[in-house]
């Protein structure tokens, strides 16, 4: 995708630390960027918890002023001078809506309003969206989503990799060593999560003291309650009467609900533009690609120039193929699901399948299964090769047969598995992988699916059909390549590891090793299901 950009043309005046009054009396701290020569130009509105100076500021402040419009970049409660604690997710809506009230009090406000941001910016953004106004023309997200309880909980199962990196960096962004917090982070994360303890004590071992949220997290895991009910936005993201641009990466902890924010507003009639990179979600360069979608997207909608739109509202970058494509929509037309069954000999097939036994592994939680690959917060997320992985006794692999033709999968992927399990608590993971000529296995979506008692209920025999939403995907799976399917029960530390005994997330430490039976014959007809796309 070529990015380019228009000239800049403005000199920028900054005022810096302007008071921003909320409704418990708290003070936030802001900094406005305004071209000069514009008078009362319309104002992008950015809410940040990391910080409002430095490539923050260049990046979301002087960039856009200099084309024009006028920044407000402000600092989220409890960091870098505003008042009050961060309560993670708990205050973006009532602080986001007092913000507006006092924008529209300056004198400087000309009554035309956008949005920009990523990740926590961009769900402050969703936070206050539906609730903002008619001066509300538009909206910048990326790699975010209108709600994060199902990306800290995927599966049902807990995010313990990333939620532990996030708490990590904001515990020490504000501090004399903050520059380095977003280095040092995975580290730290990776060395408390390898600790064995106990989840309720790694925040301690991460970032160095008791952080609530993270405890929150571990609490509110079974019982949401009003808790998650507060800081989840994805039922009125179809009320969103502004224009809304979404910009995404295949490997984001966030891109499935990222989508269902896209569908949502499809399905209330709106026509919101989706970009999809080869991106992860630290990755710098779709910051890069979010700035020149934001930038065009704001011209046209509070400026009145379109002449930086594109035709079609959806373009994706074709893994495996190596290109950028254009749809008019998500789903993009002409997707055809097909199931691929899981095959006797451990193959992959789309054939009906075949009568056969089931295949067995034992997955302990003292030794979990490992991930090679797959999203994580911070960090490069890109696809790594499987085989190490694949050799492990706790791991099926099913492969397919060589490929005779270019293969493009596009779109939802999901398995419907049939399992039975020695313990009624346990995990399914399932990943897809892209087998090269030479051996090489590269992860290109996966999923998870927590069993409890009950659910899925099982059948007279024990056995549970179990569906695991994996990630979409848009790739090519090239002729002479194969399909490949693995099976397993954890997928440590990206997700934590299933104790098997029920017990409380944060203080669990017994722990007890379950046998999976993974049934594919006729009348349990276990498979990945992938969204093709010809033509």
């Amino acid at each position: 995708m070529t990015i380019t950009w228009p000239r800049s043309a403005h000199r920028v005046t900054i005022q810096r630390d302007l008071p921003v009054p909320m409704a418990d009396g708290v003070v936030l701290l802001a900094d406005r960027y305004a071209p000069v020569g514009a008078v009362r130009p319309p104002t992008i509105l950015v809410r940040s918890p990391y910080g409002r100076r430095g490539m923050f500021g260049f990046a979301y402040g002087r960039v856009f002023a200099r084309h024009g419009f006028q920044v407000v970049l402000q600092s989220c409660r409890g960091g870098f001078g505003s008042g009050g604690l961060l309560d993670p997710l708990g205050d973006e809506h009532d602080d986001g809506l007092a913000t507006l009230a006092w924008l529209r009090a300056q004198l400087w406000y000309g009554g035309d309003l956008a949005m920009h941001g990523p990740s926590y910016l961009g769900y402050a953004q969703w936070a206050i969206a539906p609730f903002a106004g008619p001066d509300l023309k538009a909206m910048a997200t990326s790699v975010t989503a209108s709600q994060f309880r199902d990306a800290a909980y995927v599966g049902g199962a807990f995010a313990l990799e990333s939620t532990l990196m996030w708490i990590t960096l904001t515990a020490s962004i504000d501090g004399p060593f903050g520059g380095a917090a977003a280095l040092l982070a995975p580290r730290r994360t990776r060395r408390a999560a390898l600790s064995g303890r106990p989840l309720g004590e790694m925040d301690v071992l991460s970032a160095g003291r008791d952080l609530p949220f993270f405890q929150d997290l571990l609490t509110h895991h079974a019982d949401p309650g009003s808790y998650w009910a507060a800081r989840d936005f994805s039922a009125s993201v179809g009320e969103v009467g502004a224009a809304v641009t979404m910009v995404g990466g295949w490997y984001d902890v966030f891109l499935p609900w990222q989508i269902k924010d896209y569908t949502a507003m499809r399905a209330a009639g709106r026509r919101p533009q989706l970009t999809i990179g080869p991106w992860y979600h630290a990755d710098v360069r779709h910051g890069r690609a979010a700035n020149a979608d934001a930038l065009a997207w704001f011209r046209a909608h509070l400026l009145g120039d379109p002449s930086g739109l594109r035709r079609q509202p959806v373009r994706l970058y074709v893994t495996g193929a190596g290109e950028w494509r254009d749809y008019p929509d998500w789903p993009v037309p002409g997707m055809r699901e097909r199931r691929w069954h899981l095959q006797p000999g451990r193959a992959l097939s789309p054939d009906n399948p075949s009568p056969g036994e089931p295949d067995r592994y034992r997955y302990d939680p003292a030794h979990p299964t490992p991930a090679l690959g797959g999203p994580v917060l911070l960090g490069n997320s890109e696809p790594r090769d499987n085989r190490r992985l694949e050799a492990r006794r706790d791991v099926l692999v099913y492969t397919g047969p060589e490929l005779r033709e270019d293969t493009d999968v596009i779109g939802p992927v999901r398995a419907e598995l049939y399992v039975r399990t020695s313990a009624e608590h346990a995990d399914v993971v399932v990943r897809v992988c892209d087998v090269h000529p030479d051996g090489t296995s590269y992860d290109v979506c996966d999923g998870v699916r927590r069993l409890l008692p009950g659910s899925p209920p099982p059948d007279v025999d024990g056995v549970r059909r179990v569906l695991v939403d994996l990630w979409p995907v848009g790739h090519r799976f090239r002729r002479g390549h194969r399909i490949r399917l693995q099976v397993a029960g954890g997928a440590y530390p990206r997700i934590a590891r299933n104790l098997g005994t029920g017990e409380p997330l944060g203080t669990g430490s017994a722990m007890v090793a379950c046998l999976h039976e993974v049934f594919h014959d006729p009348v349990r007809p276990s498979a990945v299901v992938l969204p093709l796309v010809t033509g």
